[in-house]
């Protein structure tokens, strides 16, 4: 018998967080911070960054790759999962949000494993694969950046990324503007080209959730 998903109103996503959030008290006040931010929903949910930490942990992280940083929540989030040697290489083009990130990063100290790179995420990979040491040494990646560029991201990724190693991308359902052919949008039609490139890809295994606005999850073979 098939079942559509719940639909997640307001009161039952409240819900979902008092029973299973477990929420680092650091996280949650630079989560306070973020919501006066005009720009707050470009931040991932707290669910969908402690279900990404939780991937961190079965999977045994230690390098990971962050396309898209917006003010570090996720960020911290994923850091506080990481050994004490490991590193998040972290890509934007605004250091002005990772800088008001940065006093919750040292308060949670993990500064340290957080490696800002202020520039187009593509350059930044493109300057990782260059050393061809890092192939292949990345076992994470996150991206949640310019939705036409996610395909792009994806294919740079994967040779960083090692075998078994994850890739997850966010926003992957759009506030369903995938499933309406009259959305026309550069963000929309990025995000359809990615999960057509992703769904008949045999370099991965796949699984699309509908968790907050769509998260697709790799692992590459």
């Amino acid at each position: 018998m098939s079942i559509e998903p719940t639909s997640l109103n307001k009161q039952l996503y409240q819900y979902l967080l008092d029973v299973s959030l477990r929420e680092p008290e650091v996280c949650k006040s630079l989560r306070q911070e973020i919501s006066k931010d005009p720009l707050y929903f470009m931040q991932c949910n707290p669910d969908t960054a402690q279900f990404l930490a939780l991937i961190l942990r079965l999977i045994s992280a230690k390098r990971c790759l962050e396309i898209g940083v917006y003010l570090g929540y996720t960020t911290l989030r994923l850091a506080l999962e990481l050994p004490p040697d490991g590193e998040i290489i972290a890509c934007d083009i605004s250091d002005e949000w990772s800088e008001q990130a940065a006093k919750y990063w040292q308060e949670a100290k993990v500064a340290d494993k957080i490696k800002f790179r202020k520039a187009p995420a593509l350059e930044t990979l493109g300057n990782l694969i260059a050393d061809t040491n890092n192939h292949l040494s990345y076992d994470f990646a996150f991206i949640d950046a310019d939705k036409n560029n996610y395909s792009a991201y994806y294919e740079l990724c994967l040779k960083l990324i090692r075998p078994n190693g994850i890739i997850a991308f966010d926003n992957t359902l759009w506030h369903g503007d995938v499933a309406r052919p009259e959305v026309k949008d550069e963000s929309t039609e990025g995000i359809r080209a990615l999960n057509n490139l992703l769904a008949k890809d045999e370099r991965i295994d796949l699984s699309l959730l509908s968790i907050g606005d769509g998260l697709s999850l790799v692992r590459k073979k």
